[in-house]
């Protein structure tokens, strides 16, 4: 697939704004406040700011303070845990799990996350500070009513077990859904939320768009997980929440719904998702 530096144009402006429930301005091109320029003019009136390592965690909340329109995330990435626990040993893991604790308990955190498993990139020798990971994560949020944002990595049965065995907090997203119909179906269920990015719109995603067609309205959201998963047209270049038009559009024809009437739901559901 080609790849190019040049930004994408501006969508034409959705009707009815939405929020982008999970990006990071901190890995994208230009000022935090261009980016949310550009984004308002296209009807994305906010996004969900992920900090997803301790220095990342730490500009999240900042940007959080310094604009209404960010809310902000943080948490260990689960790719970040086996990191820490594996090269700097099982102290460093404790350490930045009690810094992200002190800071998701800032007003500006509105969720616990991106924390969950990944397999892809994680070997067997990770599994068990992964888990251990998340497992303090769930915790974490519970403790502090904050929403879970979990990112499951070819990692769907353990990631649905945790939550069961340990119990999800009130509110829990599943980031840049990856399941199936199914799974889909199952995590409806269990009353959690689902985001969808980008790769919604690939041509090998029918799985993903089987997914949001089963999925209650009442419990999907949109994402752009900028910088990356740029939706088609445009994909093989640079991803920013002013782009979230273009997957809502996508979305909406899954589900046979008008775009006004899918993006009322999505912004329903991400103050509700976010505790707002």
């Amino acid at each position: 697939m080609a790849t190019s530096t040049e930004l994408p144009p501006l969508p034409a402006p959705l009707a009815v704004p939405v929020i982008d429930s999970h990006t990071h301005l901190d890995m994208q091109e230009g000022t935090v406040r261009e980016a949310l320029e550009k984004a308002a003019a296209v009807g994305v009136s906010g996004v969900v700011q992920i900090g997803c390592d301790v220095e990342r965690a730490r500009w999240a909340v900042e940007t959080a303070a310094a604009h209404e329109q960010v809310w902000a995330a943080v948490a260990l990435h689960p790719n970040e845990a086996p990191r820490l626990a594996l090269e700097r040993g099982p102290r460093a893991l404790d350490d930045a799990l009690a810094e992200i604790a002190g800071l998701a308990a800032r007003s500006e955190v509105r969720a616990v996350g991106e924390t969950g498993l990944d397999y892809y990139r994680t070997g067997e020798e990770g599994i068990a500070a992964q888990q251990r990971s998340f497992r303090e994560h769930i915790s974490l949020a519970k403790e502090l009513d904050r929403t879970l944002v979990i990112h499951d990595r070819e990692a769907h049965r353990d990631v649905l077990r945790i939550l069961r065995e340990d119990g999800a907090p009130r509110r829990t997203v599943f980031h840049c859904f990856s399941g199936d119909a199914a799974m889909a179906k199952e995590c409806a269920e269990a009353g959690y939320y689902m985001s969808f990015a980008g790769n919604v719109t690939f041509k090998s995603a029918q799985p993903l768009r089987d997914a949001v067609a089963v999925a209650p309205p009442e419990l999907l959201l949109v994402e752009t997980d900028a910088p990356f998963l740029t939706p088609v047209p445009h994909r093989g270049r640079p991803n920013a929440p002013y782009l979230v038009p273009v997957t809502v559009r996508a979305m909406a024809a899954v589900k046979g719904m008008g775009e006004d009437e899918l993006a009322g739901h999505l912004r329903r559901n991400t103050h509700r998702a976010f505790g707002d």
